[in-house]
């Protein structure tokens, strides 16, 4: 199996933050709902209002490329997970970032749909293109994370923060992406949604249209999708729970984390909830920032494998078998 890595992982996120105790919505809110948004585990979000998507995608990417040793022309493909809420219609989104990034030599364009699991098919995408072509090289993927309307709780789930994530895919690197699992379910593709022709943005509003449905009927089907998920990637790839070093997950609430642990009986790495406290929820990007604090802080020490969970109301849910196991400075080619 075609094993790419991860050349560089950087992340923007804004200098400003605010506390979610003093986010503008909670006064609005039943008093049910605002405990339940206070008790999520997250104590600030970063907050730009000046960036865009675009401008939170380009700074991280800048980054990632200062990381690699890189520059735009080095760069053969552009992967752009799209925005829940674009700027423009018919616009491009990958185009643009490829033209702030200068990226002359790099095809670009966009995956996503599956909220905060999107992340996955792009990492998809950019295995097959390194497997198919040998004339490439290096794929970037990046995505600027803002909440989708004027507020920032995701009734009951989670609250979301601005940020930016850039990821550089090559066929050599310190962390290599040892297998990715995907799974999808339609019955849930319209369970939360903004409704948002003839309104003023003003008055868009994020809405689940069942809340019976993501509390009981989804939350079931996760943790059966889940437990399968975990042993088909252990088996798949040889290994058995004690290889495991960490668990990552993306970043929701602290009972997601702990409901987490109970399905797959594996702590959640701590990077993960400092993460959460401190930028709330960034979409599809959780995942890679959870793992570039987790190495960072010693939780996946070098030789170890992680395996990184994600889940989507979407609905969708993914694992990601990932070894940091390079010696820096060593290219080692998995493609």
């Amino acid at each position: 199996m075609a094993s790419p890595s991860l050349l560089a992982v950087a992340a923007y996120l804004p200098e400003h933050t605010v506390a979610v105790a003093d986010l503008p919505e909670l006064r609005d809110l039943p008093p049910e709902q605002r405990d339940t948004c206070l008790r999520l585990g997250v104590s600030h979000v970063p907050c730009d209002p000046a960036l865009s998507t675009t401008d939170l995608a380009e700074r991280a990417a800048q980054r990632a490329l200062a990381q690699a040793g890189l520059s735009g022309s080095d760069i053969d493909a552009l992967i752009v997970v799209e925005s829940r809420a674009p700027e423009h219609l018919v616009s491009s989104e990958a185009t643009r970032l490829q033209h702030r990034l200068d990226l002359t030599r790099a095809m670009s364009f966009t995956v996503g749909g599956l909220g905060c699991v999107s992340i996955t098919p792009a990492l998809l995408t950019a295995r097959g293109l390194l497997a198919a072509d040998p004339d490439l090289s290096t794929v970037l993927i990046a995505h600027g994370s803002r909440p989708a309307t004027p507020h920032r709780y995701r009734h009951p789930v989670t609250i979301s923060g601005d940020g930016g994530l850039a990821v550089i895919v090559a066929r050599h690197g310190p962390v290599r992406v040892r297998d990715i699992v995907l799974e999808t379910n339609g019955a849930y593709w319209d369970l939360f949604r903004v409704d948002y022709r003839d309104l003023p943005t003003a008055q868009w509003r994020e809405q689940c249209a069942d809340l019976a449905a993501y509390s009981f009927s989804l939350a079931v089907e996760t943790a059966g999708r889940l437990r399968a998920l975990n042993r088909l990637a252990l088996r798949r790839s040889g290994l058995d729970q004690r290889d495991i070093a960490c668990y990552l997950s993306q970043n929701l609430s602290l009972s997601t984390f702990q409901v987490y642990a109970e399905l797959l009986d594996a702590a959640i790495a701590p990077a993960c909830a400092d993460n959460l406290s401190r930028y709330g929820h960034q979409g599809p990007n959780d995942i890679m920032l959870n793992l570039s604090h987790a190495i960072e802080r010693g939780e996946l020490p070098e030789g170890g494998t992680a395996i990184a969970v994600n889940a989507s109301p979407s609905a969708a849910w993914s694992m990601l078998i990932l070894e940091h196991g390079a010696t820096a400075g060593t290219d080692v080619h998995y493609l």
